[in-house]
């Protein structure tokens, strides 16, 4: 390794140091932009009507706001009151499986969204999914 620093180098250090000029932290900056981009929201314990509603209102809002990824949290629906109703599966989680079919049955929401998917298992697994948005 060289240890002797050249003219140059040291003219150009001086002049930095003299000037209020200041490094930007990337790792900041890429931080904040990477959570800005992300939200999530929970729908555990709320009725069908209820989540579609809150899922509607919340899709739209993080559009406005440029976020292109979203984390929704249905659960599993193991703690549900299914097995109640003779009709409907104790294993069936109600908004696991009708909040993606509500989605892709609003048309005005399928215009802002690019995709919906299995949320990793960090994220929720099997009692969450992704929505991607389209960029604004």
């Amino acid at each position: 390794m060289n240890s002797k620093i050249s003219e140059k180098d040291k003219k150009t250090w001086d002049e930095f140091l003299s000037s209020d000029q200041k490094l930007y932290d990337k790792d900041k900056i890429q931080t904040e932009t990477n959570v800005k981009k992300t939200r999530s929201l929970d729908l555990h314990g709320k009725t069908l009507n209820e989540a579609n509603q809150i899922i509607e209102t919340f899709i739209k809002k993080s559009y406005e706001d440029k976020i292109q990824k979203l984390i929704i949290v249905t659960g599993k629906g193991l703690h549900s009151n299914n097995e109640k109703d003779p009709y409907i599966s104790k294993n069936f989680g109600i908004l696991k499986y009708s909040i993606p079919e509500f989605l892709k049955n609003n048309t005005d929401l399928m215009k802002i969204i690019s995709n919906i998917s299995q949320a990793s298992i960090k994220d929720g697994g099997s009692g969450a999914f992704y929505i991607f948005l389209k960029k604004k």
